[in-house]
């Protein structure tokens, strides 16, 4: 564990920089906070213009303080707060919760960057500027200018938002659903969420870990260290919209946006994306209190047939659909049950169920072995008692001695319901107040085992590829002055990657173009080859099924006619001659440079309609064969490799492994390729393979 970030997130002497004496200053609340919290460590306001704030000696400057301070909280204006940085590091202050605002949220970058710097200089790290504090249950500590500690529990919650943090404190007791710390992020100038989930991976107080993000810094640090996690993560990501596609020049750039590209970011991470704020309260409820669902077998125990038919509902939008309990199951679950109830799945052992059967029936299947997640929902009844059949439930569970395998409850009622539910989850059970919210939080158990299992998944390794080449043709293509690679000269570096390109030559006469007509064998394809037509066919650049030498030169003629009336200065570099590969399901395989996470490679439906369906799937590269499957099987077409209407399934095998050489390649160029795409990419029957007939590359600017 970092020792510097737990000096600042557990430290043993706070000083409070602009301690104030006025009740209601910001200075003011965050003493008086740190002293109700009960916080053991050292408590030292500095306030060059006061002798005492709430009964505790006041300093002029942190350097006047005696004992060591670990961390130091400043809330004085922002053109001091430089100079109190110096001070800080001087004294050997490990870590700075700035709260004062001023800076990059207002445009002050420079400002900014200089207290990042300076602190660094000292081996500080900064917490902000712009945060409400940080507060631990764990250590008694409200460090922060929000009003209290929150419910204890054992998930930790990392906020971009502070006014949201402050909201969240005091929810904590209004939904009971409970954290240990509450870390307020700010503008993340120098720790930021891969450093918080480092650090809270190693935290024994943390089992799970939920983030409020509105942006990432170090996006694909934020994967790795996510990815190493021992522990769920929760994220609920605000401020998502598409970005960049009115300037993207190609397919890939157009139809990347910020949350295709974050939600593939968070599922290569391992995290469960929550859809919205309650959403990330029963996510991480279910996640800090219970074990992963490891398989597919979700089973739900009922008295209510109405409750039992919502949840089958959810079952299957949560990712956990229902399937009917094996005949052996069956018949041990029906009896406990009138011979009117079911026991397929849901089992309604209908309103008759009592405690013993709610016991009994629990108990079976919490220890079958053919269930691997288990719902438990109980309709309020005049015959019942929602605390007894609570009790129920949790003797059930615990006399199985079983604790690899998740629970969750819904009770649906009174006041009677939310008191046993929340017995329950201060027993360690989570429970919800609808069915679907179970449903949910169990599917939320079972992403994260799947999650876990994927980011195990080694990326491809690098194997004989020709990285000089590729680079040569960059480096002419930057000498020319050009960010756009021609076709030729795109396909030139997919050959140097060992991808699947289709024969490709270029050529500078008609002559020239029907010798190597004659030579590939017809039919043919003639495309314009201009770094200033990227889109052939909307200037008509290409034309295809040529099958005779009359047919190349007036198609070679057609095609140069065409390229002039679409852009008069156009630099025509000459005309591709490409063999007229066979017909294949096309696809497209492409890539963008994202601000945030770097090379990411997408997949999706090709050929002229990628932009109207926008039928794609991204990920962050490099990625693995496994993932690259998996992105064959995301996107709403894919039934279409799998053949239909009477076609062969397509070569997906050949395919995953082209996306993940592809990602590969536009990883290793990363530091010079902003966009590219393979489209279309013609995908052949079974054992056939698959062909790129077309290729992009755009470099960065620079």
């Amino acid at each position: 564990m970092d020792d510097v970030l737990t000096g600042l997130l557990r430290p043993k002497g706070v000083a409070v920089i602009g301690a104030s004496t006025t009740p209601g200053k910001i200075g003011h609340t965050v003493v008086k906070n740190l002293i109700e919290s009960g916080y053991q460590g050292g408590i030292f306001p500095v306030n060059p213009s006061a002798d005492e704030i709430l009964g505790l000696k006041c300093y002029s400057s942190v350097l006047d303080i005696p004992d060591n301070v670990d961390a130091a909280a400043i809330t004085v204006p922002a053109k001091f707060v430089l100079n109190v940085i110096k001070e800080c590091g001087e004294k050997g202050v490990k870590g700075l919760i700035i709260i004062t605002s001023g800076f990059s949220e207002v445009g002050d970058v420079e400002l900014e960057k200089e207290l990042v710097k300076t602190a660094h200089g000292y081996g500080m790290r900064i917490l902000g500027p712009n945060v409400v504090g940080t507060l631990s249950n764990t250590d008694n500590m409200n460090a922060s200018f929000a009003p209290f500690l929150p419910l204890k529990g054992s998930a930790s919650l990392v906020s971009q938002s502070g006014a949201l943090l402050i909201a969240i404190d005091a929810i904590t007791y209004t939904r009971r659903i409970g954290f240990d710390k509450l870390v307020s992020i700010g503008n993340m100038s120098d720790v930021n969420f891969a450093d918080m989930v480092a650090w809270l991976n190693e935290d024994e107080d943390t089992k799970c870990i939920s983030l409020y993000v509105e942006g990432l810094k170090e996006g694909a640090r934020f994967i790795k260290e996510s990815a190493k996690a021992k522990k769920p993560i929760v994220v609920l990501k605000a401020g998502v919209s598409e970005h960049g596609a009115a300037a993207a020049a190609s397919h890939t750039g157009s139809l990347a946006g910020a949350q295709k590209i974050y939600s593939a970011a968070f599922q290569q991470a391992g995290a469960i994306q929550a859809s919205d704020l309650s959403d990330l309260f029963d996510c991480t409820l279910a996640l800090s209190l219970e074990p992963p669902m490891k398989g597919d077998n979700l089973l739900i125990l009922t008295n209510g047939g109405g409750v039992g038919v919502l949840a089958t509902d959810s079952a299957e939008k949560a990712g956990v659909p229902l399937k009917f309990a094996p005949k052996e199951v069956q018949e041990e679950l029906k009896k406990h049950m009138p011979s009117f109830g079911s026991a397929k799945n849901p089992v309604d052992m209908t309103g008759m169920a009592g405690n013993d059967w709610y016991h009994d029936t629990t108990k079976f299947s919490f220890a079958n072995e053919w269930v691997d997640g288990l719902v438990v929902l109980y309709c309020e009844t005049a015959m019942t008692n929602p605390q007894e059949i609570a009790e129920s439930i949790y003797n059930a569970v615990k006399e199985t001695g079983i604790t690899d395998k998740p629970i969750t409850v819904s009770f649906v009622g009174g006041e009677r319901c939310d008191d046993a539910m929340q017995w329950l989850v201060e027993n360690g059970i989570p429970a919800y107040n609808a069915p679907d919210l179970a449903v949910r939080a169990m599917g939320a158990l079972r992403e994260y085992a799947r999650l876990h299992a994927m980011k195990q998944e080694t990326k491809i390794e690098n194997h004989a590829v020709d990285k000089k080449t590729a680079r040569d043709i960059i480096a002419k293509v930057r000498a020319d002055g050009r960010t756009a690679l021609t076709e030729i000269e795109s396909k030139k570096i997919f050959t140097a990657y060992d991808l699947p390109v289709v024969r490709t030559e270029i050529a500078t006469s008609e002559d020239q173009a029907v010798d190597m007509a004659e030579e590939i064998g017809y039919p043919i394809v003639l495309k314009i080859v201009s770094p200033d037509i990227l889109h052939k066919s909307d200037a008509g650049g290409v034309k295809v099924n040529i099958k005779d030498e009359a047919s190349v030169r007036s198609a070679y003629q057609e095609i140069l006619k065409n390229a002039k009336a679409y852009k008069a200065d156009a630099d025509i570099h000459g005309i591709v001659v490409q063999s007229m590969a066979p017909w294949g399901t096309e696809v497209i395989v492409g890539s963008v440079n994202d601000a945030t996470f770097g090379a990411t490679v997408m997949f999706g439906l090709g050929g002229i309609f990628v932009e109207v369906l926008k039928d794609v799937t991204f990920r962050v590269a490099p990625i693995s064969e496994k993932e690259a499957a998996l992105m064959l099987s995301e996107i709403k077409s894919a039934p279409i490799l799998d053949g239909v209407r009477g076609e062969s399934p397509r070569d997906k095998k050949m395919l995953a492994q082209t996306l993940a050489q592809y990602a590969f390649m536009i990883t290793d160029l990363a530091d010079e390729v902003q966009e590219s795409d393979a489209n279309p990419v013609l995908v052949y029957e079974e054992g056939k393979g698959v062909q790129i007939v077309d290729a992009r590359m755009i470099l960065k600017e620079k």
